[in-house]
């Protein structure tokens, strides 16, 4: 009897272990996500950080700063990608002032410019990328990927939109034209960007589970 009983015990000690165990494993398994919640609705947004670790970490880095609530999106280009993190949701829209530019990892990610990825955006500078980020709303990796149409470093793609592609293609389909901005270096008009504000009311992470 005493032996069963020990048995018992390591056995139920074996499996709340192997439990507890399992546990560990889904929870550092899962892959860190941001929820835009839009005045659109809302997108989920799942971050490879495996990756693009890199650009990974200066996007949360944003989202805990509460960086990117009420901004806007604001250049939008139907059948190309609409863009976002840059201009706070003002009459006129007024860009916001950013970290220190990262390295580009469009190069070494290996991840592509495909419908539902989100990318960085920058200047013709490579490495110039800082908060502005796009989501691309058509298969734009002939041009945007690295060693593509537009040069040898590419667009640094860092996750991919799992919900709300319906509330992006909702997006990228208003109306558009060119508006007054206020930018870091003066005001002037830019174009693409949306008649009424397609405002980010909020960005928020949170750890999906795998199964």
């Amino acid at each position: 009897m005493v032996f069963y009983k020990s048995f018992n015990n390591n056995m139920n000690l074996k499996i709340i272990t192997l439990i507890s165990s399992l546990f560990c494993i889904t929870s550092l398994a899962g892959s860190p996500s941001v929820i835009l919640e839009t005045n659109h609705g809302s997108i989920t947004i799942e971050l490879n950080e495996k990756k693009a670790p890199l650009t990974v970490k200066n996007f949360i880095g944003y989202v805990e700063k509460k960086f990117y609530d009420n901004t806007i999106f604001h250049r939008i280009i139907d059948g190309f990608m609409i863009q976002g993190g840059g201009f706070s949701n003002e009459d006129p829209p007024a860009q916001k002032k950013p970290e220190k530019p990262i390295k580009n990892e469009g190069k070494s990610s290996g991840l592509s410019n495909v419908r539902g990825s989100i990318a960085m955006a920058r200047t013709s500078d490579p490495n110039s990328a800082t908060s502005q980020f796009f989501i691309n709303v058509g298969d734009n990796s002939a041009s945007l990927d690295a060693g593509g149409a537009n040069g040898p470093d590419g667009y640094a793609v860092f996750g991919k939109v799992t919900k709300g592609m319906n509330v992006v293609d909702k997006i990228k389909s208003v109306k558009t034209g060119s508006k007054p901005m206020k930018t870091l270096s003066g005001n002037g008009l830019m174009r693409d960007v949306p008649d009424e504000n397609v405002i980010i009311k909020s960005a928020k992470i949170f750890k999906e589970k795998t199964k």
